[in-house]
C-alpha cells in the first residue's frame, strides 16, 4: 500500500504504554461537505488514498464492514502541524445509518473534535464568513490553576458534518490544549469527546487498558444558555483523560445526570455516518491486548499485520469500548 510523505510523530510519551489519540476515523456520504468544512473553512488538507481491491477487502474485514458496503479513503490534515489528530474519511458508496439524528448534546456516543486556536476571534468571524453555524454565542470562561493564577478562555461549539459538535477554544495568556499553526492560529483537531451512558466503563476502559491517566474528573452544572444546548443546572460529568507524558490530542468524557440521554439507536463506529473510531500507537500491542482480556473487553478483530496508508506498515487489532466505539491498536514494525 502507499504510505504518505508526511512525518507524522507516533504520539507514544516515554514510559508510554499508549499514545494519545494519533487518528479519528469518519464516515459519510457527503464527501463535498467534508472537503468545504474540513477543507476550505477548516484550512486542512485532504488528499485521496488509492487502494487495490485486495487492500480494501482486508481493511473491510479488520474493520468489521460489511463487504458490500463500498467506499473511497481520504486522508486529511493539518499539514503545518503534522502531531495533531489525523482525520481518516472513509466516503461511502453505500449509506449507512447515522450515529447521530441532531445537534442535540443528550445523543449517546462520539460528540466532538476539538480546534484549539491562538486567536478564537478570528476564527469566529472566518465561521461566521462561511456560514457555519455556532451552537451559542462565544463564551467567556475562566481557569484556575492549582497555584491560584486566574485566566480564562473563549470557547465556541460549531455544527460540523453529520452532526458532528466542532469546537474552537482559545486559552488566553495559557499555553494552548493542543499546538497551532504559528502563521493564522489555526489548530485542531486537537482533542475529542464522546456522550457516555456508563460513564465508568468507558474510563476504566482508557485507564486500565491503555494506561492512560485522568487529568480532571468533576460534575459540573449546564450554564444558562450555554452552547451544550441543555437544561440549565443540569449536572453533568466532565472528565479529561490524557496519555502518559502527552499535552494534546486527549479524551473527554461527559456524562448527564439529568435523565435525559438519548440513544439513537446506531452504534458509534465504521460503518456508520459520523465519528466511529480512533487509532492509537504502542510500543506492546500484546500488552493491550491482555489488558483488554483482563477486563472483558470485546475485541472486533485479533492482533494481526497490516498495511496502512497513515500509520505504515506493522501489527494491529481492533478493540470496542464499554459503550460501544471502535479504538485501533497499532504497533509499527
Amino acid at each position: 500500500m502507499e504510505k504518505t510523505q508526511l512525518n507524522i510523530p507516533n504520539g507514544i510519551g516515554e514510559g508510554a504504554l499508549t499514545s494519545y489519540i494519533h487518528t479519528a476515523t469518519l464516515c459519510t456520504v457527503d464527501l463535498d461537505t467534508y472537503k468545504h468544512f474540513y477543507g476550505e473553512v477548516m484550512k486542512m488538507q485532504i488528499d485521496a488514498v488509492t487502494l487495490t481491491d485486495e487492500e480494501k477487502e482486508k481493511q473491510k474485514a479488520f474493520w468489521n464492514i460489511p463487504s458490500d458496503i463500498d467506499y473511497d479513503l481520504y486522508h486529511c490534515y493539518r499539514a503545518t502541524v503534522p502531531s495533531l489528530i489525523q482525520l481518516r474519511i472513509l466516503h461511502l458508496k453505500t449509506p449507512t445509518p447515522q450515529i447521530h439524528n441532531s445537534y442535540s448534546s443528550y445523543e449517546l456516543g462520539s460528540f466532538s473534535l476539538g480546534f484549539p486556536t491562538s486567536d478564537a476571534k478570528g476564527m469566529d468571524k472566518r465561521m461566521q464568513e462561511y456560514g457555519v453555524k455556532a451552537m451559542a454565542p462565544m463564551q467567556l470562561g475562566d481557569i484556575v490553576r492549582a497555584n491560584g493564577d486566574k485566566g480564562h478562555y473563549l470557547e465556541t461549539i460549531y455544527q460540523g458534518p453529520d452532526y458532528l459538535h466542532c469546537v474552537g477554544i482559545e486559552r488566553v495568556n495559557y499555553p494552548q490544549l493542543a499546538p497551532c499553526d504559528p502563521a493564522d492560529g489555526f489548530g485542531g483537531p486537537g482533542y475529542s469527546a464522546f456522550v457516555a451512558k456508563d460513564s465508568d466503563a468507558e474510563v476504566a476502559f482508557f485507564t486500565d487498558v491503555l494506561e492512560h491517566y485522568i487529568l480532571f474528573d468533576s460534575v459540573w452544572e449546564a450554564a444558562d444558555e450555554g452552547a451544550l444546548g441543555v437544561n440549565t443546572g443540569t449536572p453533568f460529568r466532565f472528565c479529561g483523560i490524557y496519555a502518559k507524558e502527552a499535552q494534546q490530542n486527549h479524551y473527554l468524557l461527559l456524562d448527564f445526570k439529568d435523565g435525559n440521554m438519548i440513544d439513537t439507536g446506531v452504534q458509534s463506529c465504521v460503518p456508520n455516518q459520523g465519528l466511529g473510531m480512533y487509532t492509537l500507537h504502542t510500543k506492546d500491542i500484546e500488552k493491550v491486548r491482555a489488558n483488554a482480556k483482563g477486563k472483558n473487553i470485546k475485541v472486533i478483530s485479533e492482533i494481526q499485520q497490516v498495511s496502512d496508508y497513515i500509520h505504515g506498515d506493522g501489527k494491529a487489532c481492533l478493540l470496542e469500548t464499554p459503550n460501544g466505539f471502535y479504538v485501533e491498536i497499532f504497533q509499527a514494525n
